[in-house]
């Protein structure tokens, strides 16, 4: 038997889920660009908002030709951090 015994506390659980909605969010824009939703839905431009809120960083961090490619790489590139650095951090405060 071990004598560390990992805990999953609410702390890390809501750490977790805050980094997977984050993540979710910029996913659902590079979902709805790449299919072209129509940018006057209230819906589309929440979203739209939010995740240039969420990926302000990154967003323009590429320069490629296409834009497709610039969304997908930007705003891909915020929504892995957050999954990596959230998840990093709820591992890390569970074993407080």
């Amino acid at each position: 038997m071990s004598a560390y015994k990992v805990r999953s506390g609410p702390a890390a659980k809501a750490i977790a889920v805050v980094a997977d909605v984050a993540a979710l969010i910029i996913g659902l824009w590079i979902l709805m660009y790449l299919l072209d939703a129509n940018p006057g839905n209230d819906l589309v431009g929440l979203v739209r908002d939010l995740s240039r809120w969420l990926a302000g960083w990154s967003h323009d961090l590429f320069t490629f030709d296409e834009e497709w490619a610039r969304v997908v790489c930007g705003y891909g590139l915020a929504a892995v951090v957050y999954l990596f650095v959230g998840h990093l951090v709820a591992s890390r405060v569970r074993r407080l």
